[in-house]
């Protein structure tokens, strides 16, 4: 009896071990060897991913799961004309649905940094991988500066959108900005800046330009509660990280209403070899039972901000004052489940 008992609880731990190393069930960061900026988009049983490929184009990819993204479809949805405003860096894409229509916004410029900007495309067609992408133009404030790393999302009816830009037109500073917006291809009057680089974490620069640095803002809702999560200090730093601003009042276009929270949320891990953690979003498990953060990081020190930046994703928490708890980043030797619902 008690042999046969040893038998079963080792059949039993063996078919776990084994459910967890098949193929779809289990993986390890990164996603893929390389890809800033990561961004996905759930539609109809289908994740749309897109990271920065620098240079001169747009990529999509469409996959049922993101732990798979390596053998997702692939495809370049756009490519601006040649010497334009808007031809060269493009950086930073994302892909929206919003109101029947899909939606790619990134910054560009002529291949001077100085002159990057916002910019949108529309698509009508149910599927991304079809039909055209059609330019709608650049998306600017009255006073029209320096712009990358746009969100858009629906607050209580209206459209907003956030991103990085300086306050003039000389590099030295990043904020974060936001604004209105009467449709999803024009903003509607100023902007409002609501964070600038004031914690020391904030303030690393040193190894590359005296710059500091707020970017890649994105919008997180939990039940009533609206957050903007955010990079911070210089990318080609190891100090990179996430920060979080929490919206506590009625007006996001009161700077007043936007709470800092004084620590990094998700920073450098040496012990388990990620670092510059940053550039993120959000995404559900297919069920929409889970919660789970995007984000770009490097495997060694030093690495900085050029391809060596790797998309990676792990699930994510709330914690009891409300704040979302992301942890430290996972080691690529760590076998993480998949999000729940993934076929």
């Amino acid at each position: 009896m008690k042999k046969n008992l040893v038998l079963v609880v080792c059949f039993l731990f063996f078919f776990q071990w084994a459910h967890a190393q098949a193929p779809g069930c289990a993986f390890t960061n990164p996603l893929i060897p390389s890809g800033a900026d990561p961004y996905s988009t759930y539609y109809k049983g289908y994740y749309y991913y897109t990271n920065s490929v620098g240079g001169d184009r747009i990529i999509l990819k469409k996959t049922k799961s993101l732990a798979d993204l390596k053998n997702a479809e692939t495809k370049t949805i756009w490519m601006p004309p040649p010497n334009t405003m808007h031809s060269k860096e493009l950086w930073a894409p994302e892909i929206h649905h919003i109101d029947g229509k899909w939606y790619a916004y990134y910054a560009a410029d002529n291949g001077d940094n100085n002159h990057h900007r916002m910019y949108v495309l529309e698509n009508v067609s149910e599927d991304p991988f079809e039909g055209e992408w059609e330019f709608k133009g650049k998306l600017a404030t009255p006073s029209d500066k320096w712009a990358i790393d746009g969100d858009v999302f629906r607050y209580k009816g209206q459209l907003y959108m956030i991103w990085s830009g300086w306050e003039g037109d000389e590099n030295g500073e990043q904020d974060i900005y936001i604004a209105k917006m009467k449709n999803p291809y024009t903003l509607d009057g100023e902007r409002v800046r609501i964070s600038k680089p004031t914690f020391d974490w904030e303030r690393q620069w040193k190894g590359g330009p005296e710059v500091y640095v707020n970017e890649g803002p994105q919008f997180l809702q939990h039940g009533d509660d609206l957050f903007i999560v955010y990079s911070a200090s210089g990318c080609w730093t190891d100090h990179y990280s996430l920060g979080l601003l929490r919206l506590q009042g009625d007006n996001l276009l009161n700077a007043g209403h936007w709470k800092k929270y004084p620590l990094p949320i998700l920073a450098t891990s040496k012990e388990n070899g990620v670092y510059s953690p940053g550039h993120n979003s959000f995404f559900k498990s297919p069920d929409g039972t889970e919660d789970w953060i995007l984000y770009h990081a490097n495997s060694h020190p030093g690495d900085g901000c050029g391809g060596k930046r790797s998309p990676r994703m792990q699930r994510m928490s709330w914690n009891t004052d409300g704040t979302p708890h992301i942890g430290t980043p996972v080691s690529t030797q760590e076998q993480l489940q998949v999000p729940s619902g993934t076929k």
